[in-house]
């Protein structure tokens, strides 16, 4: 959430970050009410000040033998204010944070204007597209042909949006998040995580998923638990209410898991092949920081991304999106995309995020830096990359004219042999 002193110093730049996200943000409603608690406080503390007061007086004349009935009588009418007084506490405590927890991040002041995917910025492409012989085939097509993916097995399983490999199809799937584990860990200095694939409601609300996109979430009603829509949730939370060393940071981790998403507000779109599913498989990396060096991890963080899809030859873009595209908690964000030419797409298969303290805030995730002073660290996440869209661009970016699709060179160490999926 949001520093409540940065919006009482700038509350017209939260409104308008807010609507820039297509987002309400109720700051009046929140000062005036911060008003009042501030008020409540002042008034309180006065009180205390007036109860030790006499209650020292009280003393003295218990002391001296003088009755003290009056003042008695009277700090018990102060005592019961105080206790009233610190229940409306408590409720405008509770409304408040009703508010701020629903006000979304400020964007970075570098990130894009605009309202949708037209105004955000492509910073830089690599590879080149493929140029093919016939034209090219889409996944679904491919998959089918090749006896490794069953989208109406996986459909009688669990429902559409559930898909399932086969064969050498599951293995490959296997071997690019083995490929991907491995890269991050070995090269890139990130420590392996393997977290719970269900989250509680407090980890869900305190990197930001909730309570505004619930909708989207698969929820097992009688433990209030969520299927978590992607490993952001379990790692950022594993240092939830802690105070870290500065010697610790910065802390990069990478996980694999499944990861559950309803896409509720999606109904209708890209309904063939895998390009929308509710259950698929993804490799996220999580920073913490110092607020000092977030920019330039958040830079370093979508180069690692990067990586895997020039090791996998893929071609790709990354644009940097505009205010309009940002998540809830996000403040900037880039997204990276792999040509896919069987469905003449650019496909989305990473988003990495610079979250500033914003969720960390939510989490109560802070450092002692050297001076010994406790601050919020700064938090970052991106997808170190996703499937199953990865898979679809090498699935149809290695396709070949008899129906056959190579295995990228990257990938052969983790393919017991396979050079080639056959018809």
């Amino acid at each position: 959430m949001l520093d409540l002193n940065y919006i009482r110093k700038h509350p017209e730049e939260v409104k308008r970050a807010a609507e820039g996200k297509h987002d309400h943000a109720d700051v009046d409603k929140l000062l005036e009410l911060d008003g009042q608690r501030r008020g409540l406080i002042f008034e309180s503390e006065q009180l205390r000040k007036t109860l030790n007061e006499t209650s020292k007086e009280i003393g003295r004349l218990k002391k001296e033998g003088k009755d003290a009935s009056a003042q008695m009588s009277e700090m018990k009418d102060v005592s019961k204010k105080i206790k009233d007084y610190e229940e409306k506490l408590r409720e405008l405590d509770r409304e408040m944070k009703e508010i701020l927890i629903v006000i979304p991040n400020v964007a970075a002041a570098d990130v894009p204007a605009g309202e949708d995917e037209s105004a955000n910025v492509v910073m830089r492409s690599w590879g080149k597209k493929r140029k093919f012989s016939v034209t090219p085939k889409p996944h679904w097509e491919l998959g089918t042909a090749l006896g490794i993916l069953d989208l109406e097995r996986g459909a009688k399983v669990s429902g559409t949006g559930f898909p399932l490999y086969k064969g050498i199809g599951a293995r490959l799937e296997r071997a690019l998040f083995n490929f991907m584990l491995d890269l991050h860990t070995s090269r890139h200095g990130y420590k392996e995580i393997f977290p719970p694939f269900l989250a509680n409601r407090a980890s869900m609300t305190g990197t930001g998923q909730l309570p505004k996109l619930e909708g989207d979430m698969y929820r097992v009603a009688e433990d209030d638990l969520f299927l978590i829509p992607t490993a952001e949730v379990p790692v950022t939370n594993i240092h939830r209410d802690e105070i870290l060393s500065h010697e610790d940071l910065p802390l990069c981790y990478a996980a694999y898991t499944a990861c559950f998403r309803r896409e509720a507000g999606a109904h209708g779109r890209d309904t063939r092949g895998i390009i929308r599913v509710h259950q698929f498989n993804k490799v996220e990396l999580v920073k913490f920081v110092r607020p000092g060096s977030s920019s330039d991890e958040l830079e370093s963080l979508v180069k690692d991304a990067e990586e895997v899809l020039k090791l996998l030859e893929l071609p790709y873009r990354v644009s940097k999106l505009c205010v309009g595209e940002l998540s809830f908690a996000s403040s900037k964000c880039y997204d990276m995309e792999a040509w896919a030419p069987g469905v003449e797409r650019w496909l989305e298969v990473s988003s990495c995020s610079n979250f500033t303290d914003f969720q960390a805030r939510r989490i109560n995730i802070r450092f002692r830096d050297e001076q010994g002073k406790v601050q919020f660290v700064h938090t970052l996440n991106g997808s170190g990359v996703a499937l199953p869209r990865t898979m679809i661009a090498l699935l149809e970016n290695y396709q070949q004219a008899d129906g056959s699709v190579v295995i990228p060179k990257a990938l052969l160490d983790y393919m017991g042999g396979v050079d080639t999926i056959r018809p």
